[in-house]
This record gives C-alpha cells, sequence and structure tokens, in this order.
C-alpha cells in the first residue's frame, strides 16, 4: 500500500528519542517535542484486546509525565475504531494534517544558484531564526535530526548573501519527504517557499527518489495551495487525540 509506505518513511525521517513495537502500534517518546515524535500511531493490524492496550499506553506516558497521544491515520481500519474508543474516554480530537505526495519527473534537474547545501550547524541557527515555535525546546529538536540516519539535504535558499528560507529533505529508497519548511516571515508571499521546495526536489530527484511526500496542517490553506501549484496532490490525512 503506498498510502502506508509513505507513512513509515515519514517515521522514520522524523525519528523519536525511543521508540517501542507493541502488537502492531509504534509508541514514540521524544520529551515533549512535537506530537508527532510523542504519540501511538496504529500502523500494523494488532492481536491484543484494543482497551487493554489503550491502558497499557496511557501506563508508558505517565511513566514519561506526558499526555498520552494517539496518532490516528485515515487509511487503517484500526484508527477509525480507536476514535470511537479514544472519544468515550474523552480524549480531545486536535489538529487534522493532510499528507500530500507527488511523483517525480525524469526530466534534467532546473536548479537554483541561490539554494545552498548546508551543514546542520549552519542550517540549524538560520531554522531557528525563521521560527519562534517551540523555541524552549529547540536542543530537542535537534537531538532528533541527528537521530536520522537515511541520506538527508539541509537547504537554504538566498537573496543577495541572506538566507530567506530554509527546509529538510530526508531520502528513503524511493521516497523523499519535505520538513520544516519555513521562510523569513518579513519576507513572505515572495515565491521563495516554491523556489525552495523546487531546488529540493530537483535534489530528490537527482539522488534516485520517484516521489516527494510532505505533510501539512489542514487549517493551513495558503500552504496546501503553494504545494498543489507545485505538483502535490492529497494522498491521505491523519489526526490526533490526546487525553486531557
Amino acid at each position: 500500500m503506498f498510502e502506508r509506505r509513505i507513512e513509515e518513511a515519514g517515521l522514520n525521517s522524523w525519528p523519536a528519542l525511543q521508540q517501542l513495537l507493541f502488537d502492531g502500534w509504534i509508541i514514540r517518546f521524544a520529551q515533549g517535542y512535537t506530537k508527532r515524535a510523542n504519540s501511538v500511531t496504529p500502523l500494523y493490524p494488532s492481536l491484543l484486546p484494543v482497551e487493554e492496550k489503550i491502558v497499557q499506553c496511557e501506563h508508558l506516558y505517565e511513566q514519561q509525565h506526558l499526555p498520552t497521544t494517539f496518532r490516528l491515520i485515515s487509511f487503517s481500519e484500526e484508527s477509525h475504531e480507536l476514535e470511537q474508543l479514544l472519544a468515550q474516554r474523552g480524549y480531545r480530537y486536535l489538529d487534522r494534517t493532510l499528507v500530500m505526495s507527488t511523483q517525480l519527473s525524469s526530466g534534467a534537474a532546473r536548479g537554483n544558484p541561490a539554494c545552498h547545501v548546508l551543514s546542520l550547524a549552519d542550517w540549524f541557527p538560520i531554522y531557528i531564526s525563521f521560527n519562534e515555535r517551540y523555541s524552549e525546546l529547540q536542543h530537542l529538536h535537534r537531538a532528533l535530526l541527528e537521530c536520522i540516519s537515511t541520506p538527508l539535504i539541509y537547504a537554504a535558499l538566498y537573496q543577495q548573501d541572506k538566507p530567506v528560507a530554509c527546509g529538510l529533505g530526508v531520502l528513503e529508497h524511493e521516497l523523499f519527504g519535505l520538513f520544516d519548511i519555513v521562510t523569513d516571515p518579513a519576507l513572505r508571499r515572495k515565491g521563495y517557499s516554491t523556489q525552495l521546495v523546487t531546488a529540493m526536489l530537483d535534489w530528490g530527484r537527482q539522488h534516485g527518489a520517484q516521489y516527494a511526500y510532505l505533510q501539512v496542517v489542514d487549517a493551513n490553506q495558503p500552504a496546501q495551495q503553494l504545494y498543489a501549484k507545485i505538483g502535490f496532490q492529497h494522498c491521505y490525512y491523519y489526526w490526533y487525540r490526546q487525553r486531557p
């Protein structure tokens, strides 16, 4: 299933600091940095009673001093069963997120001389300067990035020797994932994100990627429109249920 393959690549490309496999569920911990890295994803068929497994997950997250969070995916039948059980247990609904994908053409790379491939040490301060979200947990963000084990690109777009946008691309076999795409808040709506993403897709294509994917919050309509213009289409979606 293409959706599950993207889901596997996405989990590998955005690793947690700790991860457990529990009867088809993937349980992840990262000291609270992002829900994606601190949640349970039911990805494969399971055998144990579901309510028994929920209680076990709650116990594990209590030990980590984190809220129990489930990340439910639209193509999983078990996710829809869990949705009802978690709602009955008082879990609140959070952050519907679209996963978009596109097939990469085999044409020649267009390139962008203003897009630079950087080291993590050079890229990370640029990202922090453009994105104040989770500012007190950026040491955990960097720790997660250092855990990525597959080929990647830390890219930044420059104008007049000044960075204006940056992003992370992670390659896993035939799939190229885009993460942490952000533009200087003072320079948005100037097409810089489009230039950056286009250059990053060229890099992925040159390194053997056949498809690209990304994740965007459902409420972020401008980003969805931008990616649609580049060729990305809706593939599946996921959402969270979090214990109060």
